[in-house]
């Protein structure tokens, strides 16, 4: 008679929910500063658990802007009086 394996995974509800307030207070983070803040709070988990779970509730960092470009080309900037003498006031 042939058997299959049964999983016996823990419940992560009490852990996606301190994950999930942590990552609400310090939005800054990704997954591995809330894994050391989990472990110093007496949570045993893995972080390749945790980064599965990170992903599972649809937690990011918020991507950065980026650099701002010039569109167009630009003008040459003219100069009044034959570009050796300085802007005087």
């Amino acid at each position: 008679m042939t058997m299959r394996y049964r999983t016996t995974r823990a419940d992560d509800a009490g852990i996606r929910q301190r994950m999930k307030a942590i990552a609400q207070t310090r939005r800054r983070f990704g997954y591995r500063r809330p894994h050391v803040l989990l472990k110093r709070e007496g949570y045993v988990i893995n972080h390749k658990r945790l980064f599965r779970l990170y992903r599972e509730e649809k937690l990011a960092v918020r991507r950065r802007g980026g650099r701002k470009r010039a569109i167009g080309t630009r003008a040459p900037m003219l100069s009044r009086r034959g570009g050796r003498e300085r802007n005087r006031r």
